[in-house]
């Protein structure tokens, strides 16, 4: 009587030979792997990308002002700094002043290499799903970027991909960073779409 790993298949399958059993097995294994793989639909990777776009680790650096926001609760930044005209401040508040390139947790002061305000193009606080996404998609308002230049800018980019860092006292954005790289893989291989 055939065995496969001790098992019998025979008893369970009448008629069906093992090479058939095995193929069939073979076929569904791999099926069930691929369907595991397959990336989230377009929306629902657009969602988990809003979503990290619009947590306060992202907004607090993205105001559509000159000021930043800081922490959870996204309040105006105090000591009272402005963007400045290269986004790291005023002559007389940069943000490397306070800013390292780390966390300084004895502190409460959030760090990451070259720390600074979005341009002002690139402001998002406040905007719906759609114009965020058409935002973020217009090279005129994300630095030039392309599609696959914003997937690399949000996935590896260090001040990014501080915000699953933040230190102590500040919530990380509510995706991970591996769900937000296959998320912006799904949404750039769909050509982008945005919702109304």
């Amino acid at each position: 009587m055939p065995k496969s790993s001790g098992l019998r298949f025979d008893c369970c399958l009448p008629g069906v030979g093992l090479g058939r059993l095995s193929l069939a097995l073979l076929l569904t294994l791999a099926w069930t792997a691929a369907s595991a793989q397959q990336p989230p639909a377009s929306s629902d990777a657009w969602g988990s990308i809003a979503a990290v776009l619009t947590s306060p680790r992202c907004l607090n650096c993205h105001p559509r002002g000159d000021h930043p926001t800081q922490g959870d609760a996204m309040r105006r930044h105090r000591p009272d700094v402005q963007r400045g005209p290269d986004g790291t401040g005023v002559a007389a508040m940069r943000c490397s002043t306070c800013h390292q390139e780390r966390n300084q947790d004895i502190a409460g002061v959030p760090g990451a290499q070259h720390w600074h305000v979005a341009p002002a193009s690139m402001g998002w606080a406040g905007l719906p799903p759609g114009e965020l996404c058409r935002a973020i998609k217009d090279p005129s308002r994300n630095g030039g970027r392309t599609l696959d230049d914003l997937v690399r800018h949000m996935t590896g980019d260090a001040l990014v991909r501080w915000a699953w860092t933040p230190g102590k006292d500040r919530t990380p954005p509510p995706v991970s960073i591996a769900d937000l790289a296959a998320a912006l893989d799904a949404w750039v291989k769909a050509g982008g779409p945005c919702p109304n």
